[in-house]
């Protein structure tokens, strides 16, 4: 008897999800690898969390672009802001809100696969990252925006 030990399977390859001209174009491999998505997530459901996340954070900042193509930038890539590894911040943040938006939606169906007292016991302890993963998207639509973090409200 043999046994052999095998690497991890790559992830399957995915086309880019084009996404209007304002907008970057978004590599689903790219988001995989950033936000630590493994290949039990299948190509055709991570597209779908992504395409979900895109039209959500589009829809967040459809104000925000608005103003920006009036003051005569045509993409986001355009808008000025600082550059850091070959982009500018507002590209890497749209990509950090795209990527945590669609990965949230991932993890909150997690109950979908196992429902036994053990994947729920799993899902309830997902609870945390779901909830920072939202942050996380929120801050970097807001980080956009160029608006602060934190509302307070004098009750």
């Amino acid at each position: 008897m043999s046994f052999v030990v095998t690497s991890p399977a790559d992830a399957p390859a995915d086309d880019a999800i084009e996404n209007g001209d304002f907008w970057p174009e978004i590599d689903p491999a790219q988001i995989r690898e950033s936000q630590r998505i493994d290949t039990t997530v299948t190509a055709p459901r991570l597209r779908d969390a992504l395409i979900e996340a895109i039209a959500a954070v589009n829809t967040e900042l459809s104000g925000w672009r608005a103003v920006q193509i009036a003051a005569g930038y045509d993409s986001l890539a355009d808008v000025p802001a600082e550059e850091i590894a070959g982009a500018t911040i507002h590209t890497h943040r749209y990509l950090r809100a795209v990527g945590c938006t669609a990965k949230a939606s991932l993890i909150e169906r997690y109950r979908d696969y196992d429902t036994t007292a053990r994947g729920d016991r799993k899902a309830d302890v997902m609870e945390n990252p779901i909830d920072d993963l939202r942050r996380d998207a929120r801050w970097a639509i807001s980080d956009i925006q160029g608006l602060g973090r934190t509302t307070i409200e004098l009750i």
